[in-house]
């Protein structure tokens, strides 16, 4: 790369990009409010209101929070704000205790904790109202999962900057849609070590999550019961197999409350998981050393967040897709080495499963990480054996950063018919259930 200074602001948004989080990141979300409000109201708290958007409420209903075996945005809000840690940013419930879990389980419980939905036109927004003797505090998010823009204590601000707009983008974002596929790569392939190799800290927590996944029985158990069925000779045990399998057990733990952090990609837990394990399963395979391991890393996370750039930050799109085509450029990488063979991967994977709607964070999230990381594979496969999807097929272009500036433009315009009939069907299917509860009991009509 010509240039060391583009570099180097490119690799701060690497890192931006790439951080920990212990717990699905839109509930999280909702936790961090909570625990800035907790920090501003002067008395315990009795009472939580919240409002989220409505790409919010699709993530947050149905996945489990960390340490408390219960799911949705209630226990959330409620145990951030009784044990959160409100300068941890998406680590918030990383401290959590069983006495705090438990508080936070009996306001859900009693009634205390309302989450609705909010008519903004954000796809990311947050709102937390903790009550209190009297007293309110009031802490809104907006633009980033962490980005506060206004406390208020019984009303008065306290601190307030200016609300990002509902199509901000942030910097970082912005530089990352400025790059091709092939910078990517020469970025990953010839930074000195010293500036990427924090890339490590993805492998070394990630893993974590694939043994807790494998010795655990967490979500729908699908990683460790991929590993029996391949033991049992219902299936084989290959790479491609341990790659699916063990990333598929990691989401297996993000999914179903493990009290772990996982190093996300583009502010989500599952496309940080999709975007390491595959990576760190072929680097095992092939004796890589430290170089190519770190290596291979930064390319796959770069190239996930390259492609994430062109998309909403949060959208009807699984976005487990654009994170397995930067899996299959690292295991691509660490098979052959070769940019081609790298660009014929991911352009194959375009023409693959960059149809899978997202219908919320759920366990049934680990069943596309494991597609994703199967057309990753099978993708890596074809180009090894030069071949590719090419540019006469469906949205696939000759030119792979065309093919990826047209995946964004699908994913923003499918997105605005579709999203809101996805939180509709899933809001119907709650209010239908015998006995079932909603996160914000009347919030939901209308």
């Amino acid at each position: 790369m010509s240039d060391p200074r583009r570099r180097a602001r490119v690799i701060d948004a690497l890192r931006s990009g790439v951080v920990p989080a212990t717990g699905c990141t839109e509930p999280v979300s909702l936790a961090f409010a909570a625990a800035r409000a907790a920090r501003l109201l002067p008395v315990a708290v009795e009472r939580i209101e919240g409002l989220v958007s409505a790409n919010v409420m699709k993530n947050g209903m149905a996945v489990m929070v960390p340490g408390t075996e219960m799911p949705g945005l209630q226990v959330a809000a409620a145990l951030g704000a009784i044990d959160g840690d409100p300068d941890a940013g998406l680590g918030v419930l990383n401290g959590a205790g069983a006495a705090g879990v438990g508080r936070a389980r009996a306001m859900v419980s009693e009634g205390l904790v309302s989450v609705g939905v909010a008519d903004v036109p954000d796809q990311l927004y947050a709102e937390v109202v903790l009550h209190g003797a009297g007293h309110s505090a009031r802490v809104c998010i907006a633009g980033g999962h962490t980005h506060v823009f206004l406390e208020e204590l019984d009303g008065a601000v306290v601190w307030e900057t200016a609300r990002p707009s509902p199509s901000h983008t942030s910097p970082a974002t912005e530089l990352l849609r400025t790059l091709t596929l092939r910078e990517v790569y020469e970025i990953a392939t010839t930074a000195p070590l010293e500036q990427i190799d924090f890339m490590l800290e993805a492998e070394r927590m990630n893993r974590e999550l694939v043994e807790a996944g494998l010795a655990g029985h967490y979500g729908l158990d699908l990683g460790a019961t991929m590993m029996r069925a391949a033991s049992a000779g219902l299936g084989s045990d290959d790479l491609t197999t341990r790659m699916t399998a063990l990333t598929a057990a990691a989401s297996d733990a993000r999914m179903g409350g493990a009290p772990l952090p996982a190093m996300t990609n583009a502010g989500s837990g599952n496309q940080g998981i999709t975007a390491t394990v595959p990576v760190t399963m072929a680097a095992d395979h092939v004796g890589a050393t430290d170089e190519q391991r770190i290596r291979a890393l930064t390319l796959s996370h770069l190239t996930a967040l390259y492609i994430h750039a062109s998309l909403p930050v949060l959208s009807a799109f699984c976005a487990a897709a654009t994170a397995g085509m930067g899996s299959a450029a690292g295991v691509a990488y660490l098979l052959d080495g070769r940019y081609e063979t790298v660009e014929r991967a991911v352009s194959t994977m375009c023409g693959d499963t960059v149809g899978m709607v997202c219908d919320g964070a759920a366990p049934s999230c680990t069943l596309k990480v494991a597609s994703s990381v199967g057309s990753a594979s099978r993708a890596v496969v074809l180009a090894l054996a030069e071949q590719r999807v090419d540019g006469s097929n469906g949205i696939v272009c000759d030119d792979v950063d065309e093919t990826i500036r047209g995946l964004g433009r699908l994913a923003t315009t499918s997105s605005v018919a579709t999203d809101p009939q996805i939180l509709q069907i899933m809001l119907g299917k709650t209010r239908r259930e015998p006995g079932a509860t909603t996160q914000g009991g009347g919030a939901w009509s209308g």
